[in-house]
């Protein structure tokens, strides 16, 4: 399917952002006030049964569907090419302390080979409060320099990380993916923050967030298996992922996953039919026609990003 350069443009506007009036909504102009509408982008990733991302799909091949009602799918661009924003945070819990140093290697390599000059990425630890130690920026050294900064503290506070860097996301210019990168063993013991304020600032951010649970046992009895349930849940809203690496030496594996999926997304946008309520959850659903899993967010914020 083709589009226009103008198509383009309004497809640039993650989220839900007013922008020119639907054809359909047009009025003359004997006094009669002209309704505005809004379009609704949104970032698929799709997957084949191997787990790698399936390239080359059309729009005629994706459905999405808002309260269960089909829409018509205005703009679409493979494998995006938008600017990304990235939170990335590491858990410096005395929990983690044993894996910091690989962990801090492996997020190095990850910036490396991730950035690129019209990215914005900044680095956060976060243990009993959650810290920024490097600004959103581009400058690889700096970034990399950020990570070493990073020290041992007592309590996670696993919540207020989504929730801080959900804000932290917001702040930036509009038009520009966002995503939130986390490392932690699922820990959670000291955030203001609870599950479902962390959870809805991710979707009003319209953050995707992908969490490495990096686990030091692998029975259920000495894990955080409630932490992992919860991340695992707020990964599937956005759209993101969560994953398990089997040692700590898998990690550069994961980060590298994680880099493949954002750079092969589709973005995607339509026109909400019927217009929906103002300030509301809504619902969405999004199916490609292949043998393959489609990964989205499962809702937006109709009322615009957070208050």
């Amino acid at each position: 399917m083709a589009f226009s350069a103008a198509a383009l443009v309004l497809c640039a506007a993650v989220g839900w952002k007013p922008l020119a009036a639907h054809p359909a909504d047009d009025q003359d102009q004997r006094g009669r006030i002209r309704s505005e509408v809004t379009m609704v982008s949104l970032l698929a990733s799709v997957l084949g049964k191997d787990g790698r991302p399936v390239l080359g799909l059309t729009a005629d091949q994706f459905e999405i569907s808002e309260e269960g009602t089909k829409q018509k799918i205005e703009a679409f661009e493979p494998e995006t090419q938008q600017p990304l924003d990235l939170a990335l945070m590491i858990d410096s819990s005395l929990s983690e302390i044993k894996e910091l140093e690989f962990e801090e290697d492996a997020a190095s390599r990850f910036i490396q080979k991730l950035v690129r000059p019209a990215d914005r990425l900044a680095v956060y630890e976060f243990a009993d409060a959650v810290t920024q130690l490097a600004p959103f920026s581009s400058n690889v050294p700096s970034l990399q320099a950020g990570l070493r900064r990073i020290s041992p503290g007592d309590g996670t506070a696993l919540y207020d990380a989504i929730f801080l860097g959900s804000q932290g996301l917001t702040k930036n210019p509009a038009g520009r993916r966002r995503a939130i990168v986390l490392v932690t063993d699922a820990g959670e013991t000291t955030s203001r923050a609870d599950f479902d304020t962390a959870r809805r600032a991710a979707l009003r951010a319209d953050a995707l967030l992908y969490t490495i649970v990096v686990r030091a046992v692998k029975n259920e009895g000495g894990r955080n298996t409630a932490g992992e349930h919860a991340l695992e849940t707020i990964a599937d809203s956005t759209g993101g992922a969560i994953y398990f690496p089997d040692s700590i030496s898998q990690l550069g594996d994961m980060f590298d996953r994680i880099d493949r999926e954002l750079r092969t997304q589709y973005r995607i946008a339509y026109y909400p039919t019927p217009r929906p309520p103002a300030g509301t959850y809504r619902n969405l659903e999004v199916r490609a026609t292949c043998e393959c899993t489609v990964r989205s967010r499962k809702s937006y914020y109709s009322g615009g990003l957070l208050d």
